[in-house]
């Protein structure tokens, strides 16, 4: 395997495992009542509406965690492609978590707002923003600490 698939793949497999850390981050926060529908879920409504597709409640779930895992499993590829060398865990982690500010910022700062399917972070609810910048670090966390122990094990 070339090396830019390998990092893709180890990639693919933290992103996974971060987005279920994330999605788990997400829910207890929603027990909290720090979010309402949670905002994968959203965004997959407007889009599958945007579309014309109905779906049931259930189906509409089960496509937002596609979605959602999907994503961050890309994103996941697209940190291992870039990240570079990951000297330990730790410092991985913080790289990580830096990523996770960075895909927040493009996505509830960016593309998000702009499609019109939630404000931008200054016109929302500090409590959604603060808890989904949290749940991005959480997600950038894990991604990086998986990775550079992912990496690790497959150096031997």
């Amino acid at each position: 395997m070339n090396p830019l698939t390998a990092a893709a793949a180890a990639g693919l497999a933290s992103g996974t495992q971060a987005t279920a850390a994330m999605t788990s981050f997400m829910r207890g926060a929603q027990r909290l009542g720090m979010l309402g529908k949670l905002p994968p879920r959203k965004i997959t409504a407007a889009a599958l509406d945007a579309v014309g597709i109905h779906r049931s409640r259930k189906e509409e779930q089960t496509a937002a965690m596609a979605a959602h895992f999907s994503f961050g499993a890309g994103a996941g590829a697209l940190f291992s492609m870039l990240a570079g060398r990951l000297d330990s865990p730790a410092h991985a982690t913080w790289k990580g978590a830096a990523f996770g500010t960075l895909v927040w910022l493009i996505s509830y700062g960016g593309w998000v707002p702009a499609l019109r399917i939630m404000p931008p972070p200054p016109k929302d609810s500090p409590r959604r923003q603060i808890t989904m910048l949290l749940a991005h670090l959480v997600y950038g966390g894990v991604l990086g600490n998986s990775l550079a122990r992912r990496r690790q094990r497959l150096a031997g």
